[in-house]
């Protein structure tokens, strides 16, 4: 996309078009107004030239997380960060809140600053935009979720498989009435994580009891209430990430249930307080530092021509760290 499409699709000449991207005053209004329809419509980006220049490069990379307060994505942050800086490039971070619109905004915001590559945490699904972004020569690499329906890398953990294992323990336990309780459908993470408590209970001869849209710590202690609240509760919850663990504990605590005596709880996502609580908390341990390193490496080698053109899915594997909240005794 250049400033002569731009000026073609808009009726003016090249430089009305390049006034009003650079902003100048000297514009008739209605003008201006119909050239920045045409720019926003078109996806013009005002750095595209600039980045089409032999030999002009940012060595800067974007990172697209969810939630910068989480422990596990501000662990990956930093090792992203880490790996960059060994490698000569900068990092601009940005937060999607798990909001398609913001993480959009954000990654346009990104590419006007001259971003080489970007990783991404997906927000939801429905990634086509970015289509046009790779086309354009933007290296793109998944991180913790793969970008459903595009060619791109992707760097994962064992979601269904870790927590599996963790529901298989509370099976263990002899656990039969265990609940589930993650966020959205639209979130790899969760129905992955679903489809592993599927699993466990499915071969246990087990009824589900799923409580969804919980992507908070507050929402998750209102769906551990009504969990609570039903005539036959369940005796054990697996929380599907950290936040999710940290509301339902809390909402077991007002309630006046013991955990482990009165409900078990198991979690996707270890976190340090986790080791330090009372009880200490059983977890699903999935390796943040080495899903930022590994993200952070394949997309600067992407960046550097180091590998072939098919892209890469790498899958982690998951550690179940047993402490006490699952009925353990704890050790001396």
């Amino acid at each position: 996309m250049t400033l002569r499409d731009v000026a073609r699709e808009a009726g003016v000449s090249i430089k009305t078009v390049s006034r009003v991207v650079n902003g100048e005053r000297e514009v008739n209004p209605e003008t201006a107004a119909r050239v920045s329809e045409v720019l926003s419509r078109l996806r013009y980006r005002p750095n595209e030239l600039a980045r089409s220049l032999k030999g002009r490069r940012s060595r800067t990379i974007g990172l697209m997380i969810a939630d910068i307060s989480n422990p596990f994505y501000s662990g990956c942050a930093k090792a992203v960060e880490e790996v960059a800086r060994e490698r000569g490039y900068a990092v601009i971070l940005c937060a999607s809140a798990e909001d398609a619109q913001t993480e959009r905004e954000y990654v346009d915001l990104l590419i006007q600053r001259r971003v080489e590559g970007l990783l991404l945490v997906p927000a939801a699904d429905g990634h086509e935009y970015l289509r046009q972004e790779q086309t354009a020569g933007l290296a793109v690499v998944a991180l913790d979720r793969p970008i459903a329906g595009l060619p791109t890398d992707a760097v994962i953990v064992q979601n269904r498989a870790g927590t599996r294992r963790a529901v298989q323990h509370l099976i263990e336990h002899g656990h039969r009435r265990i609940a589930f309780v993650g966020a959205g459908r639209e979130l790899y993470t969760t129905r992955k994580r679903l489809e592993g408590y599927r699993e466990a209970l499915r071969e246990a001869g087990l009824e589900e009891l799923v409580r969804l849209e919980a992507p908070d710590a507050p929402s998750a202690a209102g769906r551990m209430r009504e969990l609570l609240a039903l005539n036959t509760p369940p005796t054990a919850v697996f929380a599907a990430n950290n936040l999710i663990t940290l509301g339902a504990l809390q909402a077991l605590e007002q309630a006046g249930a013991r955990v482990p005596e009165d409900v078990a709880l198991v979690g996707f996502d270890d976190f340090a307080l986790a080791a330090v609580l009372r009880p200490r908390l059983t977890l699903v341990r999935q390796p943040a530092d080495e899903l930022g390193r590994r993200a952070a490496r394949l997309l600067i080698d992407r960046l550097e021509n180091k590998l072939p053109p098919t892209p890469r899915r790498t899958v982690l594997p998951t550690e179940l760290i047993i402490r006490e909240s699952c009925g353990c005794q704890p050790n001396p």
